[in-house]
């Protein structure tokens, strides 16, 4: 079943040669995500589009009902531990200006993605924002105001803009599949995951929304494929059809 009601939406991809999304329940070894929590999604969307950071004011823009995101895993996922030095610079230990004087330093294993590579899907429904045509605009330019990073600030990414398309709202009561990554809570408890057997399955609990506190108002787990498989589930809610002339994506949004 099918209804009328569409979302524009633009679509860019975007990969780097490391990433680290840290997992906010590790301390001594930092763990990553596996796929960009929302969260940090709208800090790379805030960064291409020249969005303040004072304040974390740009996560004002980003609420669940206006910001619509959905992301699709494009390389498989693969992870590397990295032995990092970790120096100290708490008053006292900095003796004179120079980064070189610092002698205390700690190692830490940090657990980074390899070669990442995601396709991101944008919506925006405040149309007195011009935030969503600074975005697109820059995105067709392969302009950034901000360095856009995977995580990190020393993973700098690359994008490349895919196009803008009409995105036709559709549901069914069947299984459908799915490119992009689905939050458990758009699933339907009983039998709503039709598995694969030659597909690879993870859930990881992420942060969806903040507020310019930093306060997370919203978790969920989110299923994905680590090849980046599209998965088969029933869904409480519709979904949305993208034709980019090379394919059909049936694509969820984080909410």
């Amino acid at each position: 079943m099918e209804n009328r009601n569409s979302k524009t939406v633009l679509v860019f991809d975007v990969w780097a040669d490391y990433a680290h999304f840290r997992k906010f329940y590790t301390t001594t070894s930092p763990l990553t995500f596996s796929v960009p929590p929302r969260t940090a999604l709208c800090g790379l969307i805030g960064a291409i589009s020249g969005l303040e950071k004072n304040e974390n004011e740009y996560l004002k823009y980003f609420p669940l009902n206006i910001a619509h995101i959905g992301i699709r895993i494009l390389n498989p996922i693969k992870k590397v531990m990295v032995a990092q030095n970790l120096i100290h610079t708490k008053p006292g230990i900095v003796k004179g200006p120079g980064m070189n004087l610092i002698t205390q330093r700690t190692q830490i294993n940090f657990e980074f993605l390899k070669l990442p590579k995601y396709r991101i899907y944008f919506a925006y429904s405040n149309d007195n924002s011009d935030l969503y045509p600074k975005l697109k605009q820059n995105l067709i330019e392969h302009k950034s105001v901000y360095t856009p990073v995977l995580g990190l600030s020393e993973n700098i990414a690359n994008f490349s803009f895919v196009g803008e398309f009409k995105a036709e709202n559709s549901s069914s009561e069947n299984y459908i599949q799915i490119n992009t990554a689905v939050a458990m809570g758009q699933i339907i408890d009983d039998y709503g995951t039709n598995f694969n057997y030659d597909a690879e399955y993870y859930s990881e609990r992420v942060p969806l929304e903040l507020t310019t506190e930093r306060i997370v108002t919203k978790y969920d787990d989110i299923l994905f494929e680590r090849n980046g498989k599209p998965i088969e589930v029933k869904l409480k809610n519709e979904f949305y059809k993208i034709n980019n002339k090379k394919e059909t994506e049936n694509i969820v949004f984080l909410e």
